[in-house]
């Protein structure tokens, strides 16, 4: 399975799907201009790595922003995420927000409502 390595923008986030180094990540800034175009091949990989994942999969959120429409299609990500999880594969969900980021702090706390999947918060520091 090929990975999926999409570097960071101003507008478009890094995304990193690797299955064979277990590296699942999105960080940085999500605004894409066509935001269902953006995710498209993310999502397709997403559904075609379920159905052989790796014994474990945790997948990093280290967004810094992201726009509405963005918010929609992270949701997709996580629901795919669910859908693992509810097939008894191990899943966790890492959501990554700066210490002093309330907003980015709620976003993943209401993801985290929103999906049955084991959810971490994880603050760090901005120097």
């Amino acid at each position: 399975m090929d990975p999926i390595k999409i570097k960071g923008t101003d507008d478009t986030p890094q995304v990193i799907l690797d299955k064979d180094n277990g590296i699942f990540e999105i960080s940085g800034r999500s605004l894409p201009e066509d935001v269902a175009a953006f995710f498209e091949p993310i999502l397709k990989w997403i559904n075609e790595y379920s159905q052989e994942p790796l014994p474990k999969t945790v997948f990093n959120f280290k967004l810094e922003y992201f726009n509405t429409a963005s918010s929609k299609l992270i949701l997709d990500v996580l629901l795919k995420l669910e859908e693992m999880s509810d097939d008894g594969k191990d899943v966790l969900v890492r959501w990554h927000y700066p210490d002093d980021d309330e907003d980015m702090q709620e976003a993943g706390e209401e993801y985290a409502d929103i999906v049955e999947v084991p959810f971490e918060q994880v603050s760090y520091s901005v120097d």
